[in-house]
């Protein structure tokens, strides 16, 4: 097909813009003034691709526009040591592609095949412009630009996934329980407006009781929020047993609004592997040993036992479709961290994400508050980072299809979320 990019010729004082020819099959993308250590994205043939400069006035590397573990934009990868780093879990990529490091596998692990990069057949700068040939071409070099400069094409948006992805406007998102609000922002007589699976919903207390507008199969209260749940619901609401631990103190986080799907977030939020990138204050190993899933009614457990140098039991629990709860124990003092996180898909590009904090000191005594006010917002500042990768992704959803990511061993509790989600839209 041909492109509608165009290039100019002089005539007299004027400069004429024509239609290159392409069959040369090369794409101005960007000026070369332009690339620098920053990954540029650019679109060569109605391809997604970043220019970077993998050391400073190196010359230029093109490679695919996204990341095959979590199909993160590249664009917010950084430059590390000649190789291009994606921001999300720290893989890493040379000039040929190939991917040379996966963190959470440890420094003797090995990055599986699919990890590696298909680039561009020819990237190269000619008359202050990079130019990329997608695929092989008999014209060995770039044409000139000559005139007026060449006007490089949009860049495409990413081909969606192979298969289906999970959005907020999943239909059996219908027949589950959706918190909707803070039990503290209903009082008696007053009613909440709120979204949900892309409608609005007036939720009143009378006599106490939550009842909902239009009428939902069932409102309750639970956890210090509000719930609803539009249709009968498969499964059950998440036991949080340190919620009635008298010795556990709360504090709530306050509740934020994301414009990304509620699965992606709930995979970031059950993944230890992007602690030391996206929080990189964080307290963390790069390695991430593969969790034991154990299925359970409407989702799953884990439990990771202390490792070398760790006194730390930690346990996650999952309930479809979107709530979590992280518990880390202290085996030697006996002091307990729960976090409980409880998604709203209000519309497809919304989610409302409420999270609460359990804490138990050592030896079972209380936590102070002082402390507990620096827990709540050293876990605000977090969500706040995770949040703002998330608004990197620029997805519908969670894809579902095993194929259309890249999975290692760290990524079992994500492997589990997607089964689950996926039995839930198929009824199971």
């Amino acid at each position: 097909m041909a492109s509608s990019r165009t290039t100019g010729t002089r005539t007299g004082s004027r400069s004429v813009l024509r239609q290159p020819d392409p069959a040369t099959g090369w794409y101005p993308v960007a000026r070369s003034a332009d690339v620098g250590t920053t990954p540029v994205p650019v679109g060569a043939a109605g391809q997604a691709y970043v220019v970077v400069r993998l050391r400073p006035r190196a010359e230029v590397t093109a490679l695919p526009a996204r990341c095959p573990h979590r199909l993160v934009p590249l664009a917010a990868a950084t430059v590390v040591d000649g190789r291009l780093r994606c921001g999300y879990h720290g893989w890493q990529f040379n000039a040929e592609g190939r991917c040379v490091d996966v963190p959470s596998l440890g420094a003797d692990g090995t990055p599986p095949p699919r990890a590696d990069l298909s680039l561009p057949w020819a990237v190269e700068e000619r008359d202050g412009w990079v130019w990329l040939a997608p695929e092989r071409t008999s014209v060995t070099r770039p044409p000139r630009a000559g005139g007026a400069p060449p006007v490089p094409e949009p860049v495409p948006a990413p081909p969606p996934p192979a298969g289906p992805v999970f959005g907020n406007l999943d239909p059996s998102l219908d027949a589950a329980w959706h918190p909707v609000a803070l039990s503290s922002e209903l009082l008696e007589g007053g009613y909440v407006q709120t979204r949900l699976l892309g409608r609005t919903w007036t939720v009143h207390r009378r006599d106490g009781a939550p009842d909902a507008d239009p009428p939902a199969w069932g409102v309750t209260e639970r956890h210090g929020l509000v719930w609803v749940a539009p249709a009968e619901p498969r499964h059950g609401l998440l036991d949080v047993p340190d919620a009635d631990e008298p010795r556990a103190t709360s504090g709530w986080l306050l509740p934020a609004r994301t414009t990304a799907p509620a699965g992606l977030l709930a995979d970031a939020l059950l993944d230890a592997a992007h602690v030391p990138f996206v929080h990189p204050g964080a307290a963390a190993g790069h390695v991430v040993p593969g969790h034991d899933v154990a299925p359970e009614p409407g989702g799953f457990s884990s439990v990771q036992a202390p490792g070398p140098g760790s006194r730390h039991r930690v346990t996650h629990r999952y309930r479809a479709p979107f709530q979590l709860l992280l518990r880390v124990e202290d085996l030697d003092s006996g002091a307990v961290r729960t976090v409980v996180s409880l998604l709203q898909p209000e519309d497809a590009d919304s989610t409302r994400v409420y999270t609460r904090l359990l804490l138990t000191g050592p030896r079972g005594r209380s936590v102070p508050r002082d402390v507990v006010a620096a827990e709540v917002a050293a876990a605000q500042a977090a969500l706040a980072e995770d949040l703002a990768q998330q608004a990197t992704m620029a997805s519908a959803g969670l894809p579902l299809l095993p194929r259309d990511e890249l999975h290692v061993p760290a990524d079992r509790l994500g492997v589990a979320l997607r089964r689950a989600l996926a039995d839930l839209a198929v009824g199971g």
